[in-house]
C-alpha cells in the first residue's frame, strides 16, 4: 500500500510524533508511507517520505474564522499536493482541519480515507454547527482510528458510527526506549544534578491548556531541600513556569524538548509527572517515561486511564490541586522501593499496549479491510 498521511499544526507535539511512529511502523512492513506536514523535522532520520505544506493553524476557537475565509485556497493547496501524490490507496488525516478539508476532495483523491483521532473531540464539535459538520465530514470517512478507549467513547458521544471506530494505541519501538544509566549520569552531569539527589521531572508542551503550574507549584511546596525539578519542553508558559519555579532557585531546570534525547532525559527523572489538558488521547510523555521504567504521577485522569494504573503510577485526587501532587511526590521521594516496584509494573503495560510491530499489523488490517 501506499499510505500519504496529511497534518498541519503549526506546532510540533505529541501528536505529530505519534503520526509520524504510526507511518514508521507501517514502512518497516514494507508498505511506502509519505507524510504532508508543515513540521518536517518531525520526520527528519525517520523512514517515512516527508513534503512540506502549509495548511494553517490548527482548528481552534480562535482560527476558526481566518481558517473558513481561507479554506478554498487551503482546499485547492492540498488538492494539488494530493495529484502529485497520486495513485496512492489511502489518505490518512489527523487533525480536525484536515477532516473537514479532505471531505470536500473528489471522490478520487480520498482513495480510502482514514481518520486517527488522537484525543476527546473538542467541545467546539460536540454541538451546534460544529457537531454538524463534523458528522458530515465522518460520513465521508471508511475508518477512524481512535487512540484510545476514552476516545473513542468521546467520538461515540458525537455520533460517529460505532462499527467504524476501532482503538489503535501509540505505536512505538519499545526495545529502543529503556532505562540508561549512563544517560541519566550524563543529562544530571551537563545540567548540574548531582548524581544521587531525587528527581522530579515533566516532558510537556509548555501551552496554557496544560497544567504545567502545578507540577512546578508542588515541588515548591514540597519544601525540601534536595528535591530537584526538571521541565523539558517549549511553549507560551514557559515565562510564568519559570517565575514560579524561582524560589526553587539553581534546583530547577528548564531543558529544550528532548528530540532524540528521550530516553536518557526520562532516565534522569525518579518521578514523571504528567499534567493533562482537557483533551488528552494517550499522551507519549507517559508512555515513555513508562518504558523508561519510571513511575508517573498524572495531575487529573484525562488521558492515562488504562495507562496508570494502581500499583504503576498515580492519578491524583483532585485533580490539579498542587498539594495533593506534593503529598503524592513525598511519598515517592522517600520510597526507593516503592519507586521501582511501580517502574518495572509502568514499562510492562507500555510495552504490551505500544509495541510498534504489533500496532502496525492491527492497522494494516483494519486498511486493507477498509480497501475491500
Amino acid at each position: 500500500m501506499k499510505v500519504v498521511s496529511v497534518m498541519t499544526s503549526g506546532v510540533c507535539g505529541g501528536g505529530e510524533f505519534a503520526a509520524v511512529n504510526m507511518l514508521e511502523a507501517l514502512s518497516a512492513r514494507g508498505h511506502q508511507t509519505v507524510m504532508l506536514t508543515d513540521q518536517l523535522e518531525v520526520a527528519a532520520r525517520r523512514k517515512v517520505e516527508a513534503r512540506e505544506i502549509d495548511l494553517g493553524p490548527k482548528l481552534s476557537r480562535s482560527s476558526y474564522r481566518v481558517l473558513l475565509a481561507r479554506s478554498p485556497l487551503l482546499l485547492a493547496r492540498l488538492r494539488s499536493e494530493l495529484e502529485r501524490e497520486w495513485p496512492y490507496d489511502v489518505l490518512l488525516v489527523h487533525y480536525k482541519k484536515e477532516e473537514l478539508l479532505a471531505s470536500c476532495l473528489p471522490r478520487r483523491l480520498r482513495a480510502v480515507l482514514a481518520w486517527a483521532e488522537w484525543g476527546p473531540v473538542p467541545s467546539e464539535m460536540r454541538t451546534g454547527a460544529g457537531r454538524r459538520a463534523y458528522l458530515a465530514a465522518a460520513r465521508r470517512a471508511e475508518l477512524v482510528m481512535a487512540v484510545s478507549e476514552a476516545t473513542r467513547d468521546s467520538l461515540g458521544r458525537v455520533g460517529v458510527p460505532a462499527e467504524r471506530i476501532h482503538v489503535v494505541p501509540n505505536a512505538l519501538r519499545v526495545d529502543d526506549l529503556r532505562f540508561s544509566a549512563a544517560g541519566r549520569d550524563r543529562v544530571r552531569r551537563e545540567h548540574g544534578i548531582p548524581r544521587d539527589v531525587p528527581v522530579v521531572g515533566c516532558i510537556s508542551r509548555f501551552h496554557p491548556k496544560k497544567r504545567n503550574d502545578v507540577v512546578v507549584d508542588a515541588v515548591v511546596q514540597l519544601g525540601r531541600d534536595d528535591v530537584h525539578l526538571v521541565m523539558a519542553g517549549e511553549g507560551d508558559t514557559e515565562a510564568d513556569l519559570r517565575r514560579r519555579a524561582r524560589p526553587l532557585g539553581e534546583r530547577a531546570h528548564f531543558l529544550p524538548a528532548p528530540g532524540m534525547d528521550l530516553a536518557n532525559v526520562c532516565s534522569t527523572f525518579d518521578v514523571s509527572v504528567f499534567c493533562p489538558s482537557p483533551t488528552e488521547g494517550a499522551p507519549l510523555a507517559v508512555i515513555h517515561a513508562m518504558l523508561t521504567g519510571r513511575p508517573c504521577v498524572a495531575t487529573a485522569s484525562e488521558g492515562v486511564d488504562g495507562l496508570i494504573v494502581p500499583g504503576g503510577g498515580t492519578v491524583v485526587s483532585p485533580e490539579h490541586d498542587a498539594a495533593a501532587v506534593a503529598a503524592v511526590l513525598r511519598e515517592y521521594v522517600d520510597d526507593g522501593p516503592r519507586r521501582a516496584r511501580e517502574g518495572a509494573v509502568a514499562r510492562s503495560i507500555a510495552e504490551q499496549l505500544c509495541a510498534a510491530p504489533a500496532v502496525a499489523a492491527r492497522v494494516e488490517r483494519l486498511l486493507l479491510s477498509a480497501r475491500r
